[in-house]
């Protein structure tokens, strides 16, 4: 089986100005190599200012969330049809601040990732636990509630091959608190994911589907964290918005 490519996606959450975001990645574009795939997640505003800054650098560009209808009276949804006007091939989809400040469901966002695949985006789906719930031992139980939704609605995409789904495991505990998941703590949960995903849709897709982690990757600790044998990349919140870390994390990728 082919070895996964290392992925490092930035999401730049409610950050950015035109002059920012061109500054940023022309910051960052000339460690864009072939070996490690690299991805920008900007707010809705700035996709047709990104289409043109990442038109042939090699990086790919998506957006933050996705609306599950196609058209209709959702005032403030943007359907997968409009994003792909604008050439955005990618789509977060269950951010942990989605789910909290906008009280998205699994079953929500399953559904997003659903109407993701058929229009032909790559879902990047969010999941995480908190810190009590880890402390409380729930977060095989956690992850399961948040994952399997998700598996059980897509799976039809497995067997019509249309499969082009990732998964980023972000602990609430360590999103923005300077505070990371130890390599050895990530990697026992990528296992758990990539197990869970072996049981329910078998070793190929198990194997080939890459698993993120976010949660305070800088690059001081990405080539740690990536090394581990489950960890496909990472998907970066505040050391995206500088285009030195985030280029020393693109480094620590291509190791």
């Amino acid at each position: 089986m082919s070895k996964r490519t290392k992925f490092v996606a930035g999401n730049w959450k409610m950050n950015g100005s035109l002059a920012a975001n061109q500054a940023l990645i022309e910051g960052f574009a000339s460690e864009v190599q072939s070996g490690v795939d690299v991805s920008v997640f900007c707010p809705f505003p700035y996709l047709a200012q990104v289409a043109g800054l990442v038109k042939g650098t090699g990086i790919s560009f998506g957006s933050q969330d996705v609306s599950a209808k196609a058209s209709g009276a959702y005032t403030g949804e943007v359907s997968v049809s409009m994003l792909k006007e604008f050439g955005v091939t990618q789509t977060l989809v269950g951010h942990s601040e989605r789910r909290s400040f906008h009280a998205e469901s699994s079953e929500a966002v399953a559904l997003k990732a659903v109407a993701a695949l058929e229009g032909g985006l790559m879902p990047i789906v969010c999941v995480g636990e908190t810190l009590a719930e880890r402390e409380s031992g729930l977060v095989e139980s956690v992850l399961a509630a948040q994952l399997d939704p998700v598996v059980e609605h897509c799976s039809r995409f497995v067997s019509n091959d249309t499969w082009n789904l990732v998964i980023a495991y972000e602990p609430v505990w360590a999103i923005g608190t300077g505070v990371t998941a130890s390599p050895e703590q990530a990697q026992a949960v990528h296992a758990m994911i990539r197990a869970r995903l072996k049981a329910m849709l078998g070793e190929v897709v198990a194997q080939s589907t890459r698993i993120l982690y976010g949660g305070s990757v800088k690059p001081g600790n990405a080539a740690e964290i990536f090394a581990k044998e489950d960890i496909d990349g990472g998907l970066i919140g505040g050391a995206a918005l500088s285009s030195s870390d985030f280029s020393g994390i693109i480094r620590a990728a291509r190791g």
